[in-house]
């Protein structure tokens, strides 16, 4: 028996590929199945079951198309109604894998078809608990994003509560538990950088899994200071719930290769939106004008799905060449498939036509410092709001990147804006936001507010 985690950073996300006797299983897996094929050939394993721990709102799995390559088939949890083929199990149902068995155990509240899969050793003995979004290290799944109907979030906390303590919190203190996410996830509040633990050890450290806790206490606690989900967790649920279109395919229409020509008719005939993904310095220095700057290297797929609310948008990609590949395969994990193509050749190639270039300026931390103290500046501070709490700079206005587009109005237009975030990522993002926007006279802060509050600029805690 075998048990891989495969953990995406971006995404902050735990897909399983677990083989035993010949037989393998994937939980949770990413939108791009490949990888999962080529591990079972390498072994000489056959891939006979998808578990599906629940709708993942967070980014689309690779489900169908894995059962469609593989003959699998795909597991959900009960109460789950699909647009394909796929096995509802029962609560307590066991699969034969191996040598090994798979139990599922209904453990609605974050969803109401949440199920964790317990995976039995060849003695029969509790092993491991793929918990889903209904445990997580450190934390439990946000009982607020399956709201329907009369069913509230303070119902669904109350089911979470019994799950975590019916048919999780009696299994063995050493089984180990591997969540679907780790710390950076929009899907709870307060998890771990860990991404496995043993039962005992969050039962002693999770607050969610405290024995003298009461439901009223736990549903208090467990909804208290959750932030808006982001605008394109419904449509991931869609799309997991009722199918989506071949990956095969989106990364076929995305990987065009097209000469500054063709991408400039492109994008004037299509309306598409150019997603410039480089690094915010090489995109401060020229881009294209009109084009949004979300990079590769960050937070990339959340912030694209927090910032461009249609995934049916048309996107034409800017990236560092040798990446195209790789950015439309990240875009497709969280639903954007419409990606038509990319500049061959890169921004390089756009310089060497001739065409039109912008810039941002961007100044360092200790240049700002002397425009500061020289003068009344408007500076705008893209921080989320408990980031803006924790210190500021002194008159800053905090308008935080995750709603800038229902911010726009209260971004002045009549005075150069000065905006930083905490290291330069999420202001070069808005900088770009504003300028396509018609926004022109913004200046990026270097560093951040890290590289601000080193200076003699002054800061506060107080808001």
């Amino acid at each position: 028996m075998k048990i891989e985690q495969i953990y995406t950073g971006c995404l902050a996300q735990g897909a399983y590929f677990i083989v035993s006797n010949g037989e393998a299983a994937v939980i949770d897996p990413l939108r791009e199945v490949a990888p999962y094929i080529q591990k079972a050939e390498k072994i000489g394993a056959k891939i006979r079951y998808v578990f599906e721990t629940h709708f993942h709102a967070d980014f689309v799995s690779g489900h169908i198309d894995l059962a469609e390559k593989t003959g699998a088939e795909i597991v959900y949890g009960p109460g789950a109604q699909t647009g394909f083929k796929a096995h509802i199990a029962r609560d307590g149902e066991e699969f034969k894998l191996g040598n090994v068995v798979m139990r599922a155990l209904h453990t609605p509240g974050h969803t109401m078809e949440s199920t964790s899969y317990l995976l039995l050793d060849p003695s029969g003995k509790p092993a491991a608990l793929f918990s889903g979004d209904t445990l997580f290290i450190g934390d439990v799944g946000r009982p607020d994003l399956a709201q329907k109907g009369d069913l509230t979030m303070d119902d669904l906390a109350g089911i979470l509560y019994d799950s975590l303590r019916s048919k999780i919190m009696p299994l063995p203190d050493d089984v180990i538990v591997y969540p679907a996410h780790g710390a950076g996830s929009a899907c709870g509040k307060n998890m771990s950088k860990e991404t496995s633990d043993t039962l005992g050890n969050q039962k002693r450290f999770n607050y969610a899994l405290r024995a003298d806790m009461t439901k009223e206490e736990f549903k208090r606690e467990v909804t208290t200071g959750l932030t808006e989900p982001p605008q394109y967790f419904p449509e991931n649920v869609k799309m997991n719930r009722d199918g989506y279109e071949s990956i095969d395919d989106v990364l076929e229409r995305g990987h065009q290769a097209l000469s500054p020509d063709a991408f400039e008719a492109k994008a004037n005939n299509t309306g598409a939106l150019i997603l410039d993904t480089r690094k915010p310095a090489d995109f401060a220095a020229g881009f294209i004008p009109n084009s949004i700057n979300i990079g590769i290297d960050g937070s990339f797929a959340p912030w694209v799905g927090a910032l461009i609310p249609d995934l049916k948008q048309l996107l034409l990609i800017v990236t560092e060449p040798g990446r195209e590949e790789e950015v439309v395969t990240r875009l497709a994990r969280v639903g954007y498939d419409y990606t038509i193509g990319y500049l061959n050749g890169g921004f390089e190639s756009w310089k060497q036509a001739g065409k039109e270039i912008d810039t941002v300026e961007s100044v360092s931390a200790e240049e700002f410092a002397r425009r500061f103290e020289s003068g009344d500046l408007e500076v705008i501070d893209v921080r989320k709001p408990d980031e803006f709490a924790s210190g500021h700079i002194e008159g800053a206005r905090n308008l935080p990147l995750d709603y800038i587009n229902d911010l726009m109005p209260e971004f002045p237009k009549d005075r150069k804006l000065h905006i930083h975030c905490a290291g330069g990522y999420r202001s070069m993002v808005a900088a770009s936001i504003l300028k396509s926007r018609g926004v022109d006279d913004v200046v990026n802060i270097e560093g951040g507010y890290g590289a601000v509050a080193k200076t003699n600029v002054p800061v506060s805690t107080t808001v």
